[in-house]
């Protein structure tokens, strides 16, 4: 019995061994061995023990935890010790990086040197674009306001555009191209500023000149239309002032006038043909009614491609507004989102080139040749005109004997003799016959001033009666007379208040 009992226990102990084995061969399989060559590519993602590996992962690691110091020079003594490593050039742009991401005027100027530095030896590396692109952000987080000093939105705007234009093929161009728009959107409401404020003034030299700078070279800027009309005002506004100049010419001045009046028409016109969709085309349109002058119409290319500008823009909202107060950059939120930027350089219009153009304008409208300017006549079949004489009317007759419509002189019938066979040579004038004036009357001569008073004798006074007194004449009654003092009232005559 003891013996039975003791191999059914070890047959028990023995199969419960084998199933645990057995559950721990399913659990875990044996691993099967790559053949790998980690030393061939140190920069794939597997696991490396190199010292120039170590010392990146160790640099990155300290620049996220925001040492950028240690991250500095744990990198350079990589780039020093190991200038042959594959991590060299990942090494030289992360030493930019974390001047970059530290921040402050002095650390974004070494940052700069950095990322130019970087392009200077690696011109070809993928990553050259990205050193360009980092360049271009460095000025864009230093943009002030539009009304503030612009200088680092220039140089933004001139780093997109070059990386741009050196890395056509890159990934980042369009974040290149959108923080172009969003550059060109500050610089454009710069000058629109300037060009309404020199329009308020009557400046209108200025402010063509600084509106047209917008127009030309910010064609995406959000207030397009207004710019327009701003040129069209100005325009209009030269020409009342042509009206009013004293002294010029009334041909040259209605030239002049007229050159002006469609300068501006254009103008408004420009901004129903390229911006249908903008908010100001209805003003356009009045404008151009008032003138008198046809209304374009725009093509279905135009529309469509204003529409997608207009809806791209984000609508400026009452946070936005408020927060553009506060923080210390200028407000993209209005920039457009479609389109690509302007990539040739802004040329500036100037208020010379502007002037030399009124010049030009007047030269036109005087003539090449002065004589030009003076008022000429009238033809005959001509309506009169406020700056031209009229010519002296033509006499018409009827021809040869015929009684045709016409007009004669006929003579006077005391100016020739009679002609028996003229019925009208015997008309009698009217009136008298002696038309000889008479000569001209001496006035009659004033009458002698006669003296009633002889010489030797005294004028006549009040005389005196017998006793020696003088009589006096009658007094005079003064009770008609108005008195300023009042006069008293007696008895029953104070109870009278009038």
């Amino acid at each position: 019995m003891n013996r039975l009992s003791k191999k059914l226990a070890v047959a028990a102990l023995a199969a419960v061994v084998s199933a645990g084995v057995g559950a721990h061969a399913r659990e875990k399989q044996p691993k099967h061995k790559k053949n790998q060559d980690l030393s061939a590519n140190p920069l794939a993602g597997v696991k490396s023990q190199q010292p120039d590996k170590i010392l990146f992962d160790k640099a990155m690691v300290a620049m996220k935890k925001g040492r950028y110091d240690v991250a500095r020079l744990t990198l350079q003594t990589l780039l020093n010790t190991y200038p042959d490593s594959e991590y060299r050039m990942r090494a030289k742009l992360a030493v930019g990086d974390t001047w970059f991401k530290e921040g402050g005027t002095a650390a974004l100027t070494q940052a700069e040197a950095e990322y130019e530095d970087f392009i200077t030896f690696f011109p070809q590396a993928p990553e050259a674009a990205e050193a360009k692109m980092k360049v271009g952000d460095i000025y864009y987080q230093q943009m002030e306001k539009p009304d503030r000093d612009y200088t680092n939105a220039q140089q933004a705007e001139r780093q997109y555009r070059e990386m741009i234009n050196m890395f056509p093929d890159s990934a980042l161009i369009p974040r290149a191209k959108q923080r172009l728009r969003d550059v060109q959107e500050v610089l454009a409401e710069r000058e629109a500023r300037i060009g309404e404020y020199y329009l308020t003034r009557d400046n209108y030299v200025a402010s063509i000149a600084r509106l047209q700078t917008v127009v030309d070279t910010y064609p995406l800027y959000s207030h397009s239309d207004m710019a327009l009309l701003g040129i069209g005002d100005a325009y209009a506004g030269e020409a009342k002032a042509v009206q009013l100049a004293p002294g010029l010419p009334g041909a040259v001045r209605e030239r002049l006038t007229a050159l002006y009046n469609d300068r501006a028409a254009a103008a408004y016109a420009k901004v129903i043909t390229r911006y249908p969709m903008a908010p100001h085309v209805e003003d356009a349109r009045d404008r151009l009614i008032g003138m008198n002058r046809p209304i374009p119409q725009p093509t279905a290319a135009a529309v469509a491609e204003n529409d997608a500008e207009e809806r791209s823009r984000q609508p400026l909202r009452f946070t936005d507004k408020t927060l553009g107060i506060i923080k210390h950059g200028p407000s993209v939120v209005e920039a457009v989102h479609v389109g690509d930027p302007s990539l040739d350089d802004p040329r500036r219009v100037t208020a010379s080139e502007i002037t030399k153009q009124n010049i030009a304008m007047y030269n036109e409208a005087v003539g090449a040749n002065p004589a030009a300017a003076a008022a000429k006549p009238t033809g005959v079949n001509e309506p009169p005109r406020s700056d031209r004489p009229s010519e002296a009317p033509v006499q018409m007759q009827a021809p040869g004997d015929g009684t045709g419509v016409g007009v004669s002189i006929v003579s006077a019938p005391n100016s020739a003799p009679a002609n028996p066979n003229d019925p009208n040579s015997q008309l009698k004038a009217v009136g008298p016959t002696n038309t000889t004036l008479p000569a001209a009357e001496k006035p009659a001569e004033a009458p002698d001033q006669v003296n009633d008073i002889k010489p030797g004798e005294a004028p006549a006074g009040p005389q005196a009666n017998a006793s020696g007194k003088v009589k006096k004449g009658p007094k005079a009654n003064l009770g008609d007379e108005s008195s300023s003092k009042k006069k008293k009232k007696k008895g029953l005559g104070k109870l009278n208040p009038f």
